[in-house]
């Protein structure tokens, strides 16, 4: 227990410390929200990877999908890792820098409003961004409590207000710089953490190949008739699983949080070197938890599906483990969602102030205002989130992942389509993307509140999310061919970026001159 207590000591004073010596990086805007653009590829790559991979990912995720399809849960991960970072990065990292820069934007929002000339899709994002980030920031400290009650056995409402009120000051304090480096620690913790985690189920299990075959002679007839169905390649229900490697991998292109990394980043050059450290980083942390995740059912002994959830399984899995390990898991864990938690309340507090109440409510708004209204609503959005998460555990209203798909499920369903056209395509238009934002919203909350309506296949709020991207990525150009197209000055304007001229050194682009 003192290993347990001194660990957590010495990392939220590391946390809080990080945030009072960022304060100075905090002064404007774009200090505050985007790290003044200055942030290397180190920084950006360990923001990215550590508010992708949450607690969510490593309680809820990893159990709920181990357990469904065994060691094919993997899949999950190199999904995340290859579609979800490699290609992220290559595909919107250069494009998101050039073109957000060239048109003074800081939030997702505020880049419909300019991109699009549309005041009102501004708005219309702002709003989708603050209350479907609220039940994902609420699922945050589900997954954090499973663990700190097998610790310590603390009573969950403690855990998070402690957990809430740690990050709201090191956010508060330093901003989007504060975050970075935060995350950077944070991101180094769970790249450890996780291996040493996974070597010693493994080894309590009598080894990987031994792990391999108890999970051969398990089976579930509810699931399958296939003997070894859970060590299989593709586990008892590849199109299922396909769904959760869509939402989980693709969804983060259209999330706020995630995207507005690629803001921040310093040049070319930390471009390049944030796109492998950020893929490495997903390989090993999510796909080792999804790899860990799939031995679950070597516990079943333990494990009380019908009354713990899916969200048992992995604290189950590590209970046996060395107190020294116990306590690594802790700081593992806190790591992965303070660095997620921080990412959306600074998302959800710029969001709000910068594209719904700076020049709708308050039509003249000093920077200094603006920061100090965004500390404060970052202080409100923990609290409400704090709120629900408390109120969701006592009523056991559902599991985490659920919580967690349908907040993916909307924003990366309602912004990935117009987000990703915008960048490429110059005929996309405002109509699309209201039919993106609208689509989306609704599907998800009528996922929510009358599921059983749903085909079978679309009851699930992650293959209703993916669905909904796809929907998007599909609709958005049939539509804008079909609606007034955008003005060709407005256009120009804003891909005029990608054709500015700019000098480097021959060993970056070869000169055709002798």
């Amino acid at each position: 227990m003192v290993i347990k207590i001194l660990m957590l000591v010495v990392f939220f004073a590391i946390m809080v410390g990080i945030g009072l010596y960022c304060r100075k990086h905090s002064t404007d805007v774009n200090g505050f929200v985007l790290g003044g653009r200055s942030v290397g590829p180190w920084l950006t790559a360990f923001a990215y990877g550590t508010s992708y991979f949450s607690a969510v990912i490593f309680v809820g995720y990893a159990g709920q999908f181990g357990w469904k399809y065994g060691i094919a849960a993997t899949w999950v991960g190199i999904g995340n890792a290859l579609i979800g970072s490699l290609l992220a990065w290559v595909i919107l990292g250069r494009r998101t820098r050039i073109m957000t820069q060239h048109l003074d934007t800081a939030t997702m929002p505020e880049f419909f409003g300019k991109r699009y000339d549309s005041k009102a899709l501004q708005i219309s994002a702002a709003v989708i961004t603050f209350i479907f980030l609220i039940p994902y920031t609420a699922s945050l400290y589900n997954g954090l409590s499973r663990l700190f009650e097998m610790a310590f056995h603390v009573d969950y409402s403690i855990c998070v207000i402690v957990m809430a009120i740690l990050t709201g000051i090191y956010v508060t304090a330093g901003g989007y710089m504060a975050t970075a480096i935060n995350d950077f620690i944070q991101g180094l913790v769970m790249l450890v953490g996780i291996v040493a985690v996974v070597g010693a189920v493994l080894k309590s299990q009598g080894g990987f190949l031994a792990a391999l075959d108890g999970l051969a002679k398990i089976s579930d007839p509810t699931v399958s008739e296939t003997p070894g169905i859970f060590n299989s390649f593709f586990g008892p229900d590849p199109l299922n699983l396909l769904g959760v490697v869509i939402l989980t991998s693709l969804g983060t292109w259209g999330l706020p949080q995630m995207v507005q990394k690629f803001y921040a980043i310093r040049n070319e050059k930390a471009v390049h070197t944030g796109t492998i450290i950020s893929t490495f980083f997903a390989f090993v942390v999510a796909g080792g938890c999804y790899f860990l995740g799939g031995f679950g059912r070597l516990f079943s002994d333990k494990v009380d599906i019908a009354a713990g959830g899916y969200d048992s399984v992995v604290p189950t899995m590590l209970s046996g483990l060395p107190d020294i390990l116990i306590a690594v898991v802790i700081v593992l864990v806190l790591s992965a969602s303070m660095s997620t938690l921080s990412s959306l309340v600074l998302t959800s507090s710029s969001t709000l102030v910068l594209d719904f109440i700076k020049g709708n409510f308050v039509k003249e708004m000093k920077e200094k205002t603006q920061v100090a209204l965004m500390r404060v609503l970052i202080v409100v959005f923990i609290a409400i989130s704090v709120v629900i998460a408390i109120i969701q555990y006592k009523s056991n209203v559902s599991f985490i992942a659920q919580l967690m798909g349908v907040s993916w499920g909307a924003l990366a369903g309602a912004f990935l389509a117009p987000f990703l056209y915008g960048l490429y395509w110059k005929k996309t238009t405002k109509a699309a993307c209201y039919v993106s934002f609208i689509f989306s919203t609704v599907f998800m909350l009528a996922n929510m509140l009358v599921r059983s309506s749903f085909p079978v296949l679309l009851q699930s709020p992650i293959n209703a999310g993916a669905f909904c991207m796809i929907f998007g990525l599909i609709m958005v150009p049939l539509i804008s061919l079909c609606t007034k197209k955008p003005e060709e000055e407005l256009v120009a304007e804003a891909f005029a970026c990608y054709e500015e001229k700019v000098l480097v050194p021959q060993r970056e682009a070869l000169s055709t001159e002798e």
